[in-house]
């Protein structure tokens, strides 16, 4: 839109079916988002309006709220879904305060998807070999390219917390500072924008996959969160002696009984099984513990005052809002049921059965599909969509044939 019709007031309309868009570009039946296909009305956030830095010529980006013509948020939006269950707590005189710490790999263009990704050739003419995790210097062959995230992350008005290099080949992870859940969601958003575009400029390719590279630990957006009373800002995870509450067990409660329905809105593409499946501190349970990896529900160690709880199931390629929105709604079903959870783990362990989550998308939107807890916390019109468009984009893959079906299973009687 110019800038004179947005500043003018000018309403943008968008067909309902494109919330439903899957990845490929097609759409669902027309059933999945009403049958006459109307219009909403995309509403600009006046908070999440900026201008992007990164752009030769004078462009800005306005994040809009989904909203049918009649009035109200539509239950297709994921945005929408996040201010509703933020929404519900508030009906509690409760706040949600979330982070994320989202991994990321930054790779060389890659014109040929037959190819394997690889490194980019850095400053010093080389290619990184692996050797780099946590290093101190690791990222200094692409100093060019970081220097101007940080700089736009500043223009924008994301504020960064730590900055690293992972233990994946070229893997890099940003833990942004905690906050209210929408604020977040739209900041994990433009920062992912963000990388992309600046990466562009640097002949670059910022990659979100969760699991790009075989043999190599893939890439998460784990989602730290805790829960503080309306107008105190007390932490209620923590009692008045430092102890935790029972509102923080009914809280991880919650989080057990809904991961495994909510898996396919955790992990939403045929790749982010490969990471799952292929553990390395990317557990696939919903156990819980305090300060270990291998829990699918980590409680960090932390001052009283702090005490979180950290969902380390969701993957870099995850959508924020949904994410979010998913865990939150888990964990306030199990303070309104007053679930309690399991007892906690610590050290190696074997999952039960119980606590086991889907490993294919496939089993994963067949979890989803049978979920009632799901339909009434989203909305079986939202449920429904969802697992039109993903079963829409599962049959796609399935319509290739992969290199390693031609390679081994090709010579077999």
């Amino acid at each position: 839109m110019t800038s004179e019709g947005f500043l003018e007031g000018r309403r943008l309309q968008l067909a309902r079916g494109v919330l439903l868009q899957c990845i490929m570009g097609g759409y669902p039946p027309a059933r999945f988002y009403g049958s006459d296909d109307g219009d909403l009305a995309l509403v600009a956030d006046p908070a999440q309006i900026h201008r992007l830095p990164w752009s030769d010529e004078p462009r800005a980006m306005a994040i809009c709220d989904a909203d049918e013509l009649s009035g109200g948020s539509s239950s297709l939006s994921t945005r929408g879904q996040l201010k509703a269950v933020i929404a519900r707590y508030a009906a509690h005189g409760l706040a949600p305060v979330v982070a994320t710490e989202l991994e990321f790999f930054v790779f060389a263009p890659n014109t040929d998807p037959t190819q394997l990704f690889r490194p980019p050739v850095g400053l010093d003419g080389r290619r990184e070999d692996g050797q780099s995790a946590f290093s101190v210097s690791s990222n200094n062959g692409l100093r060019p390219f970081f220097s101007e995230v940080y700089k736009c992350m500043a223009a924008l008005g994301l504020p960064r917390d730590t900055f690293m290099h992972e233990m994946g080949v070229s893997q890099f992870e940003i833990n942004l500072l905690h906050g209210d859940p929408l604020l977040l969601a739209d900041q994990t958003f433009l920062f992912k924008h963000l990388l992309k575009e600046v990466a562009l400029k640097h002949g670059l390719s910022v990659v979100c996959m969760a699991k790009p590279l075989a043999h190599t630990p893939g890439s998460s957006m784990h989602i730290h969160q805790s829960i503080v009373e309306i107008g105190s800002g007390k932490n209620v995870f923590t009692d008045s002696n430092g102890e935790p509450t029972s509102m923080f067990r009914h809280f991880i409660g919650g989080q057990q009984a809904g991961l495994a329905d909510f898996t396919a809105l955790f992990a939403p593409n045929v790749n982010s099984y490969q990471r799952l499946c292929h553990p390395y501190a990317s557990p696939n349970n919903a156990c819980w513990s305090h300060d270990n990896r291998a829990a699918g529900l980590r409680i960090p160690a932390s001052s009283p005052v702090a005490r979180r709880v950290e969902n380390r199931l969701p993957g870099a390629d995850a959508n924020p809002y949904l994410a979010i929105a998913a865990s939150l709604a888990a964990g306030l079903h199990g303070i309104e049921q007053e679930l309690e959870p399991s007892a906690a783990i610590q050290g190696e362990f074997a999952v039960p059965d119980n606590l086991a989550l889907p490993c294919t998308l496939h089993a994963a939107l067949e979890r989803l599909k049978r979920s009632q807890l799901a339909r009434e916390l989203f909305g079986s019109e939202f449920i429904e969509g969802y697992i039109a468009s993903k079963t829409m984009e599962l049959t796609s893959f399935f319509d290739e044939i992969t290199p390693w079906e031609r390679r081994v299973l090709a010579a077999q009687a």
